[in-house]
C-alpha cells in the first residue's frame, strides 16, 4: 500500500512529506533524510521482522532482542546518530534451487535487519513514486501474479508476436556498487544516509568458518537488497527501455519485470533482435551479464483459429511455462503451467522432508505435508494449471508411502493400508487460488 496520512497508519509525517515531494517533483534531490531513522522508525522495522526469522552471526532471535527492546532501540539510534553503527558480518547459507544447484542466502543479525528495514522505508518513500508500471517485484500492492496477468494481457491483447525471455546471471552478486552509488545520488544528496547504505553493502560474509569481503553485489537475503536491486534496474533497464529504446522501434514493445526476471514482448521480430544486441551492451556497462542459456527470442504469435499451435514456442517466467492452448470453447488463450524444473524442485523438497521425518507420528507428518502442499497451491494454483497440481499431489502420495514403508524393517506398506491412512489423514486436494485470465494487472 502507498504511504498514507491516515490516523493510526504508523507512518511519520516526515516520510509523508518525502513521498509528497518525490511525487510532485521527479527531479528533486533530498539532502535531509537520515533524521527519519528515528526510534519510531526502528521500532516499526523491528515489528515487520518475522517472529521465526533466522538468526545471524550473533545467534540472537527476534524474541530475545525484544526482551529489552526500548534499551536496544535507544542504543542503536544513538550509534546511528553518532555514526558509530557497524554492520556485522552476514551468515551465508545455501538453499536448494535446482537439481544439483543451490542459491546462496545471506542472513543478517536482528539489529542489522532493523536498520535495513528502516532504510528500505525511507527509500520506498522516494522511489515508489519513480518506479514504472512495468516493475512488479517486491513492491507494495503488487505481486508475481500481477506480473503474470500483465503477460496474459500483453500476449492476448497487445499485438505481440515475439517475446525476449531474459535472465540476468547472478544479478545481486554482480551489482556494481560504485554505479549503484551514482544512481542513488540522482535522488539522494544526504551524505550520512548514503554512508549508511554503503555500510550495509560493504559487509563481510561468514560461511562456516570462512570469512570473505566481496567487492561487488548486495547480499541475497538482506531486506534492503530487493529495494536496491529495483532502484538499479529502474535506471539500467526500465527507464532505458521506455525513454531510449521504444522511440527507436518499428512497432510496439512491452517490458514486464519482476526483480531481475523479465520479459519483453515485441510486435516485430527485427525489433526484438536489435534490442537483444543493445541489451548485452547495456548490461555490460553496469557490470551485469545475460545468462547465455536462459536468454532467447521465442515466437509467440497467437495461432489463427482453425490452425494448430505449430511454430509457436513457449517461454518461462516466474516459475511457469507460458504457452498458447485452446479453451473449452475452442478459442486460443494463454496457458500457464508449472515449469518442469520447479515441479521437480518441489517434489525433491517433499521427498527430502518425508525421508528426514519419516519416524514422526502420522498426524505430525500429515500436518506438515499439508502445509507444504497448500503453500504450493497458493502460488501455482492459477486457472489452467490443475493438471500440474494434480501431478504434484499424485507424486507426493507416492513419496509419502515410499518413506513410510522404509521406516519399518518389515519394509512393506501395501497400497490398501496406505489408502486407509489417507482416509484418516487426507492430503489437501488442489484448488485454483488465483485468476489470471480476465483479471487486470495494476
Amino acid at each position: 500500500m502507498p504511504l498514507s496520512a491516515d490516523k493510526g497508519s504508523g507512518v511519520s509525517p516526515g516520510l509523508l512529506k518525502v513521498t509528497e515531494r518525490a511525487k510532485r517533483d521527479p527531479a528533486a534531490r533530498f539532502n535531509s533524510l537520515a533524521h527519519l531513522l528515528d526510534e519510531e522508525a526502528l521500532k516499526r522495522a523491528y515489528e515487520r521482522i518475522r517472529k521465526d526469522a533466522a538468526v545471524g552471526v550473533d545467534g540472537i532471535t527476534k524474541e530475545q532482542y525484544g526482551q529489552s527492546l526500548e534499551e536496544h532501540i535507544r542504543g542503536l539510534h544513538e550509534r546511528l546518530r553518532g555514526m558509530r553503527y557497524r554492520h556485522q558480518p552476514i551468515r551465508r547459507v545455501h538453499i536448494p534451487k535446482a537439481p544439483g544447484k543451490t542459491r546462496p542466502i545471506g542472513i543478517s543479525t536482528i539489529e542489522d535487519k532493523i536498520v535495513q528495514g528502516a532504510l528500505r522505508e525511507v527509500l520506498g518513500a522516494i522511489y515508489e513514486q519513480d518506479f514504472l508500471p512495468c516493475s512488479y517485484g517486491f513492491r507494495p500492492g503488487r505481486s508475481a501474479h500481477d506480473a503474470l496477468r500483465a503477460v496474459d494481457q500483453m500476449a492476448f491483447r497487445g499485438g505481440i508476436t515475439v517475446v525476449l525471455e531474459a535472465d540476468i546471471q547472478a544479478f545481486f552478486d554482480s551489482i556494481d556498487r560504485k554505479k549503484l552509488s551514482e544512481l542513488l545520488q540522482i535522488r539522494i544528496a544526504d551524505p550520512p544516509l548514503l554512508r549508511l547504505i554503503g555500510k550495509c553493502l560493504h559487509v563481510g560474509v561468514l560461511e562456516g568458518e570462512q570469512y570473505t569481503s566481496p567487492e561487488e553485489g548486495t547480499a541475497q537475503g538482506s531486506s534492503l537488497s530487493p529495494m536496491l536491486g529495483n532502484i538499479y534496474l529502474h535506471y539500467v533497464l526500465d527507464l532505458w527501455v521506455e525513454r531510449v529504446i521504444k522511440p527507436q522501434l518499428r512497432g510496439r514493445a512491452k517490458l514486464i519485470r519482476y526483480a531481475d526476471d523479465f520479459v519483453i514482448g515485441f510486435e516485430h521480430e527485427d525489433d526484438a533482435r536489435r534490442v537483444l544486441e543493445l541489451l548485452h551492451a547495456r548490461m555490460a556497462e553496469y557490470g551485469l551479464k545475460l545468462h547465455p542459456d536462459k536468454t532467447r527470442i521465442v515466437r509467440f504469435e497467437r495461432p489463427c483459429n482453425g490452425r494448430t499451435d505449430e511454430g509457436t514456442e513457449t517461454f518461462d517466467f516466474l516459475g511457469f511455462t507460458v504457452h498458447w492452448h485452446r479453451s473449452r470453447r475452442g478459442s486460443w488463450i494463454i496457458g500457464m503451467k508449472t515449469r518442469k524444473a520447479r515441479l521437480q524442485r518441489a517434489l525433491k523438497a517433499l521427498g527430502d522432508w518425508c525421508r528426514r521425518f519419516r519416524h514422526k507420528p502420522l498426524s505430525e507428518q500429515h500436518a506438515a505435508l499439508s502445509r507444504r502442499l497448500r503453500g504450493h497451491y497458493n502460488y501455482f494454483g492459477v486457472n489452467g494449471n490443475m493438471r500440474s497440481l494434480l501431478l504434484l499431489l499424485h507424486r507426493a502420495k507416492r513419496l509419502w508411502r515410499k518413506w513410510l514403508e522404509r521406516r519399518s524393517q518389515r519394509g512393506r506398506l501395501p497400497w490398501k493400508r496406505f489408502n486407509a491412512y489417507l482416509g484418516a489423514f487426507p492430503l489437501p486436494r488442489p484448488q485454483i487460488m488465483v485468476q489470471i485470465w480476465g483479471s487486470k494487472a495494476p
